[in-house]
């Protein structure tokens, strides 16, 4: 066990959670970094977890992906599109992490305290699957998150029946209020495996608002609709 107080705690965390032991406990503590309490490491770089959210949501994607090819081997590739897109939905991450207590090891400004958690523990649950790729590799993680959430977390027929359309939801959100909106793809990510994703950002009235990735455009689109929501208040988490 780790002799700062505070790495022993995140070690017992994760181990409980997730049931295994942390290997570089560096990446997770960086996992649980608000870029609110984010400092500079060199020159324009700032230690934040940003950066493993970006790579953890990929890693999410594509080994939800997976499962779900093999469940179904028969069905569809837009029904195992919007499933997927259910699955890793920032709504349905944020209530998780919650029910885990995730948000109690939080790094953040003082200043946000005060205010909502909001997207927070979802963007750091994906953090910290960026976490575990980068400690463990993407087999590893893969048996632990198909273990973590279709065994102990998520009952995928339940999740199949659930009716979720944000794209739809956030287009007439902006034409009641006038906002401009704009679906902007911005390359493609490849994963280590060599499997590639679409990376799309939501503007409204010319500002990004949101970013999400996805093996189609349609569902990283649905998946930057969900984000945008939530950063209007409209998603609860």
């Amino acid at each position: 066990m780790d002799d700062n107080p505070e790495d022993a705690s995140l070690i017992l965390f994760i181990k409980n959670i997730f049931g295994f032991t942390p290997g570089n406990i560096f990446i997770y503590r960086q996992a649980f970094r608000h870029k609110s309490a984010s400092y500079a490491v060199k020159e324009g770089v700032r230690n934040s977890n940003e950066r493993l959210e970006f790579l953890g949501d990929a890693v999410l994607g594509a080994i939800v992906a997976d499962h779900l090819f093999r469940k179904y081997p028969f069905r569809e590739e837009g029904f195992l599109t919007e499933t997927r897109s259910k699955i890793v939905s920032r709504a349905t991450l944020n209530k998780l992490a919650l029910k885990l207590e995730l948000h109690k090891h939080l790094i953040t400004s003082p200043d946000l305290h005060r205010n909502p958690l909001g997207t927070l523990p979802g963007d750091a649950m994906e953090a910290l699957i960026g976490a575990i790729f980068l400690d463990k590799g993407f087999e590893f993680t893969r048996q632990v998150i198909v273990r973590f959430l279709f065994e102990l977390h998520f009952n995928i027929e339940e999740i199949v029946d659930t009716e979720v359309n944000f794209k739809s939801r956030i287009i007439e959100y902006c034409q009641q209020e006038k906002i401009e909106l704009e679906f902007r793809l911005a390359g493609d990510v490849v994963l280590r495996n060599h499997q590639r994703q679409h990376r799309v950002q939501l503007l409204l009235d010319g500002k990004e608002v949101a970013e999400a990735v996805d093996f189609s455009i349609k569902g990283a689109e649905q998946r930057a609709a969900e984000k945008g929501l939530m950063a209007l208040g409209l998603l609860g988490g």
